[in-house]
């Protein structure tokens, strides 16, 4: 494809996805359009999605935050006053010390939202020692083991605590085989709106190839509705109870996969006794799936007159609710039972050897993440994460239970819209000595804020996407709208003044070269 002068390849800046796009530049340098590059070999098939395409409307956005901003009206308000970046950090350098000095330094928390999602910030500010992350440890140094985030609300239960207690693996190390597959069973995701759209275009063209689609959820989703999809709606929450009802019938019908129960379970039999409760007619009274529909899902997944696999397609929708850990594990032990696991067409497993080896030497560990508010909760989560539930929050601001947070830093997050009961998020952000927000728009959360400081899209930051084994720079496509600066250097830089900015990486090219430290390969090989 030839570029026209006024045009540039480069990586989506709506999301982390890193999607190949081509952007159109007006006369005055700002981006006026945006395509799919379909020569992208990172984002086959044309893939960006209706967010993508609409970049320019959020980049230009009326909402967008410009400059940093101080409260000057009272919590809940909008007021603000324009101040600078010194004025900011020596604002929240001041607050942190103070909270710090009069009730040590677990009262300050930092929690990251899907925002805060890019590449390099999830790889060098992840704690140490786990395996995947999106929290923060920019406070670990400080002292304080409170980091927290939105993996609390999705991800963590069905990625990976519910894959790992279940198989040993986690779901990054995971992929459904769409393209070998002869049925596509849609669980607990619409990807038809996902953000990035691959796993639609791949299903799009497994259906041009003759593979059957099966949606199993509550709504009647786009995918639902697709040309010739099976729509099987489900009651909310009860995702588990069907996934357990089929195991029962491809056990009582002996259709499981007896090799692999011989050869990679334990404690079939005590799964078998357990789900003989779990009878198609029972079923039906608890999902709402007729009985006949629990039998026949069955013996779709163990088909063999056909050639090809039963791929899933899934996502947070089975963890969102009381039960996601235990939904998950039932689903894929169905997968598991059906012979679909690690087979053509299935579940299948990555080799971990492929993966791009991003240096993670400089992780930092939290300081003592059994003093973590909530650890006692749930030390589960915290074992996995590194941090500790975000639920457990409103109950350390409002009710100083173990002790008080009295200072947040939240980035690219807005709680009070994304958390059941937002009026308790909205007591518990006002209740707060000192709120600080960084975003791209403004978000209901900023109304408590005593900082609001202006975070960069990806459009406007020089940092790094990994593709499986693939290494790849992410260009930066237009300098930083306003005072816009990318997440990753709001934290270095508020490290910085805390005294601690050596432990992370102050520069877009020692950004670089550290992702690169370990792997064989110069930044400048990178380019």
């Amino acid at each position: 494809m030839t570029l026209q002068p006024n045009e540039k390849s480069g990586m989506c800046g709506i999301c982390s996805a890193g999607c190949g796009v081509i952007v159109t530049y007006d006369n005055d340098g700002r981006i006026s359009a945006v395509r799919a590059d379909d020569g992208s070999p990172f984002s086959p098939m044309g893939m960006i999605c209706r967010v993508g395409e609409q970049s320019p409307e959020i980049i230009y956005s009326k909402d967008r935050v410009l400059h940093p901003l101080k409260r000057t009206g009272p919590k809940g308000s909008l007021e603000f006053r324009r101040i600078s970046w010194d004025e900011a950090y020596d604002e929240i350098v001041a607050k942190l010390e103070r909270a710090r000095s009069e009730s040590g330094p677990e009262a300050a928390a930092v929690y990251t939202g899907s925002g805060s999602f890019e590449r390099a910030l999830c790889d060098v500010f992840q704690p140490a020692g786990v395996a995947v992350s999106s929290a923060s440890s920019v406070l670990f140094p400080f002292g304080s083991p409170n980091t927290l985030g939105v993996g609390a609300l999705c991800y963590v239960a069905f990625a990976m605590i519910a894959p790992h207690v279940t198989m040993g693996s986690m779901y990054i190390d995971m992929y459904s085989d769409i393209e070998n597959a002869r049925l596509i069973v849609i669980w607990g995701k619409n990807p038809a709106a996902h953000c990035p759209p691959d796993d639609f275009l791949r299903i799009r063209e497994a259906r041009r190839r003759g593979a059957r689609i099966i949606v199993i959820d509550p709504r009647k989703t786009a995918m639902a509705k697709y040309p010739d999809a099976e729509w099987v709606p489900i009651r909310p929450g009860t995702d588990g109870a069907l996934a357990l009802g089929i195991c029962n019938v491809l056990i009582e019908e002996e259709l499981y996969d007896e090799n692999f129960v011989r050869d990679w379970t334990t404690g079939f039999r005590e799964f078998s006794d357990y789900v003989q409760h779990f009878r198609p007619e029972y079923v039906e009274g608890i999902t709402g799936v007729p009985a006949e529909t629990v039998r026949r899902l069955a013996a779709d997944m163990t088909d063999m007159t056909s050639s090809g696999g039963v791929a899933p397609v899934m996502y947070t929708g089975l963890e969102y609710n009381g039960n996601g850990v235990q939904t998950v594990r039932a689903v894929l032990t169905l997968w598991a039972l059906a012979g679909q696991l690690d087979s053509p067409g299935g579940q299948c497993f990555k080799m971990r050897e492929n993966r791009f080896p991003v240096n993670r030497g400089g992780l930092i560990a939290n300081p003592c993440v059994n003093k973590a508010a909530g650890h006692n909760d749930f030390p589960l989560y915290t074992k996995y994460r590194g941090e500790f539930h975000a639920i457990a929050l409103p109950r350390a601001v409002l009710e100083k239970d173990p002790y008080e947070i009295k200072a947040l830093i939240s980035l690219g997050a807005s709680l009070i819209t994304s958390w059941p009961q937002s009026s308790l998020w909205s007591k518990t952000l006002g209740a707060l000595d000192f709120l600080v927000c960084a975003d791209r728009q403004w978000t209901a959360d900023m109304a408590y804020a005593d900082i609001v400081l202006p975070a960069a899209t990806y459009y406007e930051t020089k940092s790094y996407m990994v593709f499986d084994s693939v290494f790849r720079i992410r260009e930066k496509l237009i300098e930083p709208v306003g005072e816009a600066r990318p997440d990753f250097f709001i934290l270095a830089e508020l490290a910085r003044r805390l005294g601690y900015g050596r432990l992370y990486p102050q520069t877009e090219e020692e950004l670089i070269a550290n992702a690169l430290t370990g792997s064989g390969f110069t930044p400048e090989e990178a380019e």
